[in-house]
C-alpha cells in the first residue's frame, strides 16, 4: 500500500472543504418563496478571481477580536449566492466564541457579488458553506 496516497497540501483541502461542504444527498431545497436553492450545480458559484481570491480576501479583511483570551479554531458559515451574485441568508453552521463568529459574519457580508451557480445554463440560487479558521500569528 506504500506510495498509493499523496499527501494533501493546506491549500488543497480548503479548497476541498469548501468545494464538498455541502450535503450532497440534497439537491435542491426549497423555501417560502418557492425559489429553489442548490446545494449541488453543474457550474458552482465562484468568487471572483476564483478560490486564492477569496482565501485572499478574508485573510485581507479578518480581523481576530479583542478578547482576553486566546481563542483558535474554525468557524462554519452558510449562504445563498443568490442568482445575479449577491449573498443572502449567512447563518452560523458552528461556532466558536461570539466575537469570532459576528467577525467571520461581517467578512462574509462585505464580499463582493460572486459568479452565480449554473444548472442546464440557467443562473440558479445556490447554499454554499465556508470554513474560516482564526488562528494566532
Amino acid at each position: 500500500m506504500k506510495g498509493l496516497f499523496k499527501p494533501i497540501s493546506f491549500f488543497t483541502t480548503l479548497v476541498l472543504l469548501f468545494t464538498f461542504a455541502v450535503n450532497v444527498n440534497a439537491q435542491v431545497e426549497v423555501f417560502d418563496d418557492n425559489e429553489p436553492i442548490f446545494v449541488v450545480a453543474e457550474e458552482s458559484p465562484e468568487f471572483p478571481g476564483g478560490d486564492t481570491a477569496l482565501y485572499n480576501f478574508i485573510e485581507e479583511n479578518l480581523r481576530y477580536p479583542n478578547t482576553e483570551a486566546d481563542f483558535q479554531g474554525k468557524i462554519i458559515l452558510s449562504f445563498i449566492v443568490e442568482k445575479d451574485g449577491s449573498l443572502s441568508n449567512v447563518k452560523l453552521i458552528r461556532g466558536l466564541y461570539k466575537p469570532f463568529d459576528e467577525e467571520a459574519i461581517r467578512v462574509v457580508k462585505l464580499m463582493p457579488k460572486w459568479k452565480p451557480a449554473k444548472q442546464r445554463g440557467k443562473t440558479v440560487r445556490f447554499q454554499n458553506v465556508l470554513p474560516i479558521k482564526f488562528q494566532i500569528k
